[in-house]
């Protein structure tokens, strides 16, 4: 009699898989491929695995999956018009899944993985820039809604100033602050 066929599934596998693959490269381990960076003058080289810059960046599996058998296995992979900073964060994002970032970089983040057609890393970026987005206008929401409380706190206050009694001298001098109602009180007297 045969057993039902059940389900092996590895909730920590992924995680383990990609913090092994970033360890190894951190010490350079396995790596098979140099990405050399260039941008204004500043130049790095990483070390990285094709098989994981091809997983993730579609970029990269069209270079490596389009080399030439008569040049041989690409070792080196030339980038101009990167920043090193970038190019570091987007080496940790595509082995960690997760990236710190200065909010003025996520713009540069979103451009660097369209770039390399880095799916997932666009997607965060964008919903990052979303989040960014959404927040600023929640705040200005919530600065023109206590801006408008003020002005009408200020159009209606809750105590009636006291009418003041109008002399002849102050009526004909044109700065004198007269409100609406002792106008025509001034005028009907001087009708009598």
């Amino acid at each position: 009699m045969e057993s039902a066929p059940v389900l092996l599934e590895s909730k920590s596998s992924p995680i383990n898989l990609l913090n092994e693959m970033h360890q190894l490269r951190l010490l350079g381990h396995l790596c098979d491929v140099t990405v050399s960076v260039e941008y204004q003058g500043v130049r790095a080289e990483f070390a990285a695995h094709k098989a994981v810059l091809a997983a993730t960046s579609k970029f990269f599996k069209e270079v490596f999956l389009n080399e030439k058998a008569v040049d041989g296995p690409r070792s080196n992979v030339f980038l101009n018009e990167v920043q090193v900073a970038d190019f570091a964060s987007f080496l940790e994002f595509v082995y960690t899944a997760r990236v710190e970032v200065e909010e003025d970089r996520v713009q540069r983040m979103l451009e660097i993985a369209e770039k390399l057609k880095c799916l997932d890393l666009s997607e965060t970026c964008f919903q990052l820039k979303k989040q960014m987005l959404e927040s600023v206008l929640l705040e200005l929401q919530n600065f023109s809604e206590s801006q408008n409380s003020e002005e009408e706190s200020a159009a209606h206050p809750n105590v009636l100033p006291e009418p003041r009694a109008v002399v002849g001298a102050e009526r004909d001098l044109p700065d004198s602050p007269a409100t609406p109602l002792e106008v025509p009180a001034a005028k009907s007297k001087e009708k009598m």
